[in-house]
């Protein structure tokens, strides 16, 4: 028989079966990667960030179906890695509006809510692409409605959905030449098709390899959203707030109010779902407000004066699946883990006495020897991710509201962070100004050009200026036989990418490749500094470095240890 339409439970549900079925893919949608480097991590990103929702979402299990699909957009939000992962989000966002005050839904419900997603996915990306994620959530809202518009069952309309979505991501190619190029369709767009066909697994009944359970949680699970816990301060009240049915939640109203009767306040979400962190010394008092404004769950009270520190510490690192690790470091499966030097000082003098400052610097750095070099710039925190360990929303915004400054300028070091620093900058409890920086060469430069007297607004357009006049090269090995542009390169060879991962030079001799790289770097230039990563020794760099300076007269080059994985050099020019 037919489902038509879909509960709390039946959503839950669908979506266990549609991370699971992606979680199941993912080797196949990181291998989709259009450049044959080693660091493909959509389907890695993609995973972790619906894991994360799904988590929140069980946290609501039992609920009707517009809490299940507030929690599970509130989730994807703070767990979104890289672009992929925060187009995903935005996708799970818009749905969720889609069902607002719905406790059930029908296939016609389900076709308004891939609308909205579909509209909120493409104003999230300031120049959409098409032929790529885009354009397969684009197609496949629109195979609903159609559908949904002849027969409006459940099943029906998803059905379609997935029909559609396949289709299309067979098509990007056909729309993006570097697809076409690379003989790849888009790992984005894959990926969202392998979440829609999990949920279809489970509408008709169908079972998944290797099966699927719930995840079960012991108790509340607190926010991760506390890395700035207080020694002790009384109480410690979390928990997560949605709605009254029919009213939205004010964030700044709820944060304006909590201030007055606490410390250490976090209120971050929307006007669907938020989660709430305070101190004071009346629990009651925080939860009794709480449950005035809506309903809470996850509901979380802990004895400040009687805890240990560490404890804590961990306690505040669950939602983004980071543990503590040596040192008092927090370490997440992918390597993901915010610095420990963290003082909450803003960058130029040192910041003593723990006062609170007008601007600081949060950065993310992939390699010990690039976070070393960051944190003698005196940046305030560095959160350690990078190609194939993106940080998540939330661990961003757990670094920036650690940082004891009234506003952060925020250096993603990675093309693929950039999205999701920008949902840091909305959900943050003060103003973050992302600076769009593509590399860790390029964060050195803008910091060169920051002025600490100057607000973080007024130092945006000259950071990202001085940054993006750095020329720098990326060089790692093929991992594949591919084209890029209209070259083709072989498994093993030597590849120099310019920042944005254009081809700029390919060879079997990783010598003669990037001397050709080096060949192309405009005159004038008088410093080329050499950063090496995995797979490169000191004496190999230093050799290398001799043999720049010898073909280029004229120039310096020093050599730097970065540490950073997957590529064995970092090249800056200047």
């Amino acid at each position: 028989m037919t489902r038509r339409s879909c509960d709390g439970a039946g959503l839950l549900g669908a979506f266990r079966f549609a991370v699971a079925n992606l979680e199941a893919h993912v080797d196949e949608v990181n291998a989709l990667n259009v450049f044959p480097v080693p660091d493909g991590d959509t389907g890695s990103n993609m995973a972790a960030t619906v894991r994360v929702a799904l988590d929140e979402a069980e946290g609501a299990a039992g609920q009707p179906a517009d809490r299940i699909a507030a929690a599970i957009s509130f989730g994807a939000l703070m767990g979104a890695r890289g672009n992929s992962g925060v187009i995903t989000s935005q996708i799970l966002n818009g749905m969720a509006r889609g069902l607002e005050r719905k406790r059930r839904f029908n296939g016609l419900d389900l076709a308004h809510c891939l609308t909205l997603g579909t509209e909120t996915a493409y104003a999230a990306v300031k120049k959409p692409v098409e032929g790529t994620i885009l354009t397969v959530i684009r197609e496949a809202s629109a195979a609903a409605k159609t559908a949904a518009e002849h027969d409006d069952a459940i099943e029906t309309v998803l059905a379609a959905t997935v029909d559609a979505a396949e289709k299309a991501v067979a098509r990007t190619p056909s729309l993006l030449p570097i697809l076409r190029e690379a003989g790849v369709v888009d790992a984005g767009g894959q990926g969202l098709y392998r979440l829609f066909q999990g949920a279809l697994k489970f509408v008709v009944g169908e079972a998944l390899a290797g099966g699927v359970s719930a995840r079960v949680h012991d108790g509340a699970k607190p926010s991760a959203l506390v890395a700035h816990a207080d020694e002790g301060y009384g109480y410690e009240t979390m928990f997560l707030l949605q709605p009254a049915p029919g009213h939205d939640l004010d964030i700044d109203a709820i944060r304006t109010h909590l201030e007055t009767i606490g410390e250490s306040v976090v209120v971050a979400g929307d006007s669907r779902a938020a989660k709430v962190h305070i101190h004071n010394d009346r629990p009651d008092g925080v939860i009794s407000y709480g449950l005035g404004l809506g309903a809470l769950s996850r509901i979380s009270v802990e004895n400040l004066d009687n805890q240990a520190r560490d404890v804590r510490e961990s306690r505040a690192s669950e939602f983004t699946g980071r543990a503590p690790g040596p040192g008092g470091e927090a370490a997440g499966g992918g390597g993901v883990r915010v610095d420990p030097d963290v003082d909450g000082s803003a960058i130029g003098p040192a910041n003593t006495d723990g006062a609170r400052v007008p601007v600081a610097v949060v950065v993310v750095a992939a390699g010990d020897g690039l976070a070393s070099m960051f944190r003698d710039f005196g940046v305030a925190a560095i959160v350690r991710g990078g190609q194939s360990a993106n940080p998540s929303t939330g661990e961003l915004l757990a670094a920036v509201e650690a940082v004891n400054a009234d506003e952060i300028l925020l250096l993603p070091n990675n093309p693929n962070v950039v999205l999701a620093a920008r949902q840091v900058a909305e959900l943050a409890d003060r103003p973050v100004h992302v600076i769009p920086t593509r590399n860790a060469a390029e964060g050195f430069s803008a910091l060169l050009a920051l002025d600490p007297a100057a607000t973080a607004a007024n130092n945006v357009a000259d950071m990202t200026e001085q940054g993006r006049a750095l020329a720098t090269l990326q060089v790692t090995t093929a991992v594949r036989d591919a084209k890029i542009g209209r070259r083709k390169v072989r498994k093993g060879q030597t590849i120099v990418l310019d920042p944005d991962d254009g081809l700029v030079a390919s060879d079997g001799d990783r010598d003669r490749a990037i001397l050709s790289a080096i060949a192309t770097l405009p005159q004038g230039l008088e410093l080329i500094t050499l950063f090496y990563g995995d797979g490169a020794e000191l004496a190999e760099a230093e050799a290398l470095a001799r043999m720049i300076a010898d073909a280029r007269p004229g120039i310096e080059a020093e050599v730097r240890h970065g540490g950073q994985p997957h590529y064995r050099y970092l090249i800056s020019a200047e």
